[in-house]
């Protein structure tokens, strides 16, 4: 049985979100409990009436099972609040989606990501300017996510690939759902060097009401949004006005101001946004100089719960495994798998005879409270 097949479930459900799904969770203690909950026990869990009778019919119409296997046979990860692998940035924000359905793969490099958004209708300059944004920060490791759109998205896809870099692509659509259908080519280049990401399910259509919330997954994965080129009323700018909500720098993009496409950025410096006159400044504003540096201290920190115990525990003189197993309180199993994973990550190494020792650079960047 799938574990996260009751997260799927509720993702299915309208009118419950990051809010409504905490207080089930709080309540109930768990989805699963939760959805075969009658509906008296959901009404005091805090659910709108509406929502609790959608709920209750649609259990009696969805086969969990099939729709497990249909993102399972699709390659589709499914990435919810309690993965250690959730993007640590997007969970930082207010109201985190609960689910993420990924397609590719999210890496820690992805930590230190830049959006680049624009009008669909972009100018040569537009074009020119995404280019060179998407390149320039692609050449220093820095993720560049946006939204598959046409126009300024697209650019800015292919122009990081074209680099060699990592791009991430956030759908108002299922991650099944190719749009704009041009867009599968460069659908798939994405999920090689990077990841397809949506909170919506498997099979959702595109939709108008979609895109603009899902700006905010885009914000919330980057460490800044520029914003190259928008019109009074652009989908850029909801992006920007989620970077400033969830505290990420903004940046705009000057332009003419006889062309409609830069309305919309020179508006928003007008209002505060940083006007960007070069592209050394995205790196200087976000203190990003010493990218490679921060990537490897990163590399070598506990991720998880069971790695930050034992971590605690090794140093450079060596421990043997059931040492490890007595001070954590882990069991053998959970402490051997656990090892085997800190040692791929560079965090431990084996010394023979089951014995471990940890790795200077994860020690040394790793405080116990």
């Amino acid at each position: 049985m799938n574990p996260k097949r009751y997260w799927v479930a509720f993702n299915l459900v309208k009118g419950i979100g990051a809010v409504r799904l905490r207080s089930v969770l709080d309540y109930f203690g768990s989805l699963e409990i939760a959805w075969n909950a009658p509906a008296g026990a959901l009404l005091t869990a805090g659910l709108p009436q509406k929502a609790v009778e959608y709920l209750i019919t649609l259990r009696k119409q969805v086969n969990l099972d099939e729709i497990c296997e249909r993102i399972e046979s699709q390659g589709i990860q499914v990435v919810t609040w309690e993965d250690a692998s959730y993007p640590r940035r997007l969970k930082e924000i207010n109201q985190s989606p609960p689910v993420l359905y990924i397609r590719g793969s999210i890496e820690i490099a992805d930590d230190w990501a830049v959006a680049v958004v624009g009008t669909r209708r972009v100018t040569p300059y537009g074009r020119q300017v995404a280019i060179e944004l998407a390149r320039y920060l692609a050449q220093n490791g820095v993720t560049v996510v946006s939204g598959l759109a046409r126009g300024v998205d697209a650019v800015a896809h292919s122009s990081a690939l074209q680099e060699g870099g990592r791009t991430i692509a956030v759908l108002g659509n299922g991650v099944d759902v190719v749009y704009p259908p041009e867009h599968r080519k460069l659908s798939e280049e994405i999920i090689k060097s990077g990841a397809l990401i949506s909170d919506y399910a498997v099979g959702t259509q595109p939709d108008s009401q979609n895109f603009p919330p899902r700006n905010r997954i885009i914000s919330g994965l980057s460490l800044a949004t520029i914003v190259v080129e928008a019109g009074e009323k652009s989908g850029a700018l909801i992006t920007a006005e989620f970077a400033v909500e969830q505290g990420r720098e903004v940046f705009a993009v000057p332009g003419s101001i006889l062309a409609a496409q830069s309305t919309g950025t020179n508006r928003l410096i007008e209002q505060g946004a940083r006007p960007l006159l070069k592209m050394s400044e995205i790196l200087d504003v976000l203190k990003l100089d010493k990218l490679p540096e921060m990537r490897e201290t990163r590399r070598v920190m506990p991720t998880s719960d069971s790695e930050k115990k034992i971590l605690k525990y090794l140093s450079q003189e060596p421990s043997h495994i059931d040492s490890l197993c007595q001070l954590s309180g882990l069991p053998a199993s959970e402490v051997s798998a656990t090892l085997t994973m800190m040692e791929l990550k560079g965090m431990v190494n084996s010394v023979g005879g089951m014995n471990y020792v940890a790795a200077r650079e994860a020690k040394s960047n790793y405080w116990v409270d």
